[in-house]
């Protein structure tokens, strides 16, 4: 049997050292090393196990498109090219199981470059990445991946007491990875359907009471928070590894529309249509967008039309006006009727979360009016629409959608 193997990939021409000492400590660890070069400036300070020739003609360039400097444009175009070609070699490895875990690092061109091959790499795969943009934004980097980042707390230049410190984590921890990784694989096999739910905070109840009917049905269920988690649901139905879903919490639509902080993007609603697997529609939270704390909401967006309502100190709530709930109702509506699926919606007229149930902030059923009739106009009349007099997380409301749902999985 063979050892573990750590697949370590970066610029060894600005990096060998680092790399060096970070290989050394993976091998202490008991794993081997696989070592791909990223570079495309001066020679490597040791030899690659898959030379930066090869990467580059993966990534359909030639070494010498890029000049010594390899600043401005080029620069951008190298990292975008070795990136490439790196995603290919990585992606041949993981699928001839010849490595177990991958590790780079980098500055904020190394963590582009790098990141752009690791997210793509399976899902379980372990991928990690020491970065000094770690402690910033990551999300343009992880994206909806598994992707792990390190804080390189110090440059990635030299090596010194502190940067030894991280680095020799790192190692570890990939090393821990590549050895786990067989017991990882075998999580991800089940013979038990999986069913992804959005949710919400404000709809916690409904989505809890539907996740346990469904589980004592036979089928596994993955929750997707929809602070942006959305849109890795929708890659993952594309993957065909999702087969059925009950879109029970929509407010990253609004938060997309209107620029707020909880944005999956434009392509929310999207995958279950082309992969035409069940799905059931409850519009939970979908009256609601957020900013972070309450000095961050903008001024336009800061009126008593608004009901901007803090949810805690770092997220203010909002909610629709009655234009936007009419244009809503016609997103539904459009990207519903085009799942050739087994396909309906529910639809709580007492409340699409916490926020609207009596004594809440936004309570008020009239308000809802714009939102339904929207939806009842332009969906198909062969799609079915039930009202029921409850709230959301109402417990009838929760089984009658989850029972719902089995009906719809037998029908696909």
């Amino acid at each position: 049997m063979r050892k573990s193997i750590v697949a370590l990939a970066g610029t060894l021409d600005t990096k060998g050292v680092e790399y060096a000492f970070v290989k050394e400590q993976i091998l202490r660890s008991g794993c081997d090393v696989l070592m791909i070069d990223t570079g495309v400036l001066g020679e490597p300070a040791f030899p690659p196990d898959i030379k930066r020739e090869e990467v580059a003609a993966c990534g359909n360039v030639k070494l010498s498109d890029f000049s010594a400097t390899v600043e401005g444009d080029t620069r951008v175009r190298a990292t975008k090219a070795m990136g490439e070609g790196l995603e290919v070699v990585l992606k041949k490895l993981v699928a001839e199981e010849k490595i177990d875990a991958v590790l780079g690092m980098g500055g904020t061109g190394g963590t582009d470059c790098l990141s752009a091959a690791f997210r793509q790499l399976p899902l379980e795969f372990p991928k990690m990445i020491v970065s000094t943009m770690a402690s910033n934004n990551t999300k343009p980097y992880v994206g909806n991946s598994d992707l792990i980042m390190m804080y390189s707390v110090t440059d990635i230049a030299g090596l010194n007491n502190i940067s030894r410190a991280v680095l020799a984590t790192a190692a570890h921890a990939a090393a821990g990875m590549a050895q786990g990784y067989g017991e990882t694989k075998k999580m991800i096999v089940s013979s038990k359907p999986l069913i992804g739910i959005t949710m919400w905070g404000v709809t916690t109840p409904f989505v809890m009471k539907m996740r346990e009917i469904i589980e004592e049905k036979g089928f596994d269920v993955v929750i997707f928070h929809a602070v942006g988690e959305g849109a890795a649901m929708e890659e993952l139905i594309d993957a065909g590894v999702i087969e059925g879903v009950i879109d029970a919490a929509l407010p990253e639509i609004l938060n997309w529309k209107l620029g707020g902080i909880f944005n999956a993007g434009p392509n929310r609603m999207c995958a279950a249509s082309r992969q035409g697997i069940p799905e059931l529609v409850v519009p939970g939270a979908v009256e609601a967008f957020n900013f972070g704390a309450l000095d961050t909401v903008p001024t336009e967006y800061n009126t008593p039309e608004r009901g901007v309502f803090l949810h805690n100190p770092n997220i203010t709530s909002l909610k629709a006006t009655p234009e936007e709930l009419v244009w809503l109702g016609e997103y539904i509506a459009e990207h519903i009727n085009e799942n050739p699926g087994p396909k309906e919606i529910y639809l709580p007229t007492l409340g699409l979360d916490r926020y609207m149930a009596e004594g809440g902030p936004w309570y008020g059923p009239e308000y809802l009016s714009p939102l339904f009739d929207a939806i009842k106009t332009n969906v198909n009349q062969d799609i079915p629409i039930t009202e029921m007099k409850n709230n959301i997380n109402d417990e009838e409301f929760a089984v009658a959608v989850a029972n719902k749902f089995l009906e719809l999985w037998e029908k696909r």
